[in-house]
């Protein structure tokens, strides 16, 4: 194999965190790394650092956080690197030509589905509300578009009907930091064989918004148990009861006929609370009201009843 590659890296979450760590377990270089400016979180909305830059911190790396990359000056710190490539992972900036054209191989993206299928901010859980069976990781060769460049590696990941965002995030982390090494060894070697993807085949993942997550019981419980699974962890679904938010983060579809109204509670268990639906029933899990903990229905059921209750 060739030697490693000089490597600029730019993300910003857990999901890219997990692709950088894996670089800088290589062979690879790793000279310098770019994420977004930190931003408040927390109750006292303190200025917080990205995963990624407090990765990079530990291991005494160059960290620059740009508001944009569309300044000259910025543009041409990032050219003086003189990377064999830019690994781009969930960085959420937008590339421009020169920043494109900067390194000798160019830039890379990992993307958390199978491309075509979903580009865009939000694969993971879009791909869990379509109800799709399988989803992955594609590395593409980035060009000016979004999420259009061609694919250099595609990896399958089965989406399992207990699968949340946050279970399938990891999952894909993981995988795609393995394939992400698998691809610039290819790119080293002068191995890497690009393939085009059919826009035809393309469906756009639209950033999350809050409202998606009310639950609307005349759906069927195959769909309300994918939206509940596509919200968790954020920004999880919920239905209003007694004019306060439940939030729901666990639920199963059960094949049992029901005649009752949409939204009514139908019984109560450890087992978990049965919710008529527009198709089917909706068990709910685990659950949460508005200042409390994260309860199994067992726990929720010590203290409440939602019997005669109708929901939303």
């Amino acid at each position: 194999m060739a030697q490693g590659l000089k490597i600029i890296f730019a993300g910003t979450p857990a999901f890219a965190a997990s692709s950088l760590q894996t670089l800088l377990d290589s062979e690879h270089d790793v000279l310098a790394v770019y994420t977004q400016p930190d931003r408040p979180a927390g109750r006292g909305r303190k200025l917080t650092a990205s995963p990624v830059k407090a990765l990079a911190q530990e291991h005494d790396l160059p960290v620059l956080q740009p508001v944009s990359l569309r300044d000259e000056q910025v543009q041409q710190v990032l050219a003086d690197w003189q990377a064999d490539v830019l690994v781009v992972v969930a960085y959420g900036l937008i590339l421009p030509g020169p920043v494109l054209a900067a390194p000798r191989l160019g830039c890379i993206n990992v993307h958390a589905s199978l491309l075509p299928r979903w580009r865009g901010a939000a694969p993971i859980q879009r791909a869990i509300l379509a109800g799709d069976g399988q989803t992955g990781v594609t590395i593409m060769q980035m060009d000016a578009g979004l999420d259009t460049g061609d694919m250099l590696h595609k990896v399958v990941c089965p989406i399992e009907n207990t699968d949340t965002a946050e279970t399938l995030h990891d999952k894909l982390a993981a995988l795609g930091a393995t394939v992400l090494c698998d691809t610039l060894k290819l790119l080293a070697d002068g191995a890497a064989v690009p393939e085009k993807q059919n826009d035809a085949e393309a469906n756009y993942a639209e950033k999350l918004q809050k409202a998606e997550a009310e639950i609307d019981w005349t759906q069927s419980a195959q769909v309300l148990s994918r939206t509940v699974r596509a919200f968790n962890p954020w920004p999880v679904a919920f239905t209003c009861v007694d004019d306060k938010n439940l939030r729901i983060w666990f639920a199963e579809a059960v094949d049992m006929a029901t005649d009752a109204a949409p939204g009514t509670v139908l019984a109560e268990s450890r087992e978990g609370i049965d919710v008529a639906t527009g198709d089917g029933v909706l068990r709910i899990h685990r659950l949460q009201l508005p200042g409390g903990k994260v309860l199994d229905a067992g726990q929720f059921l010590n203290a409440h009843s939602l019997l005669g209750v109708q929901p939303g």
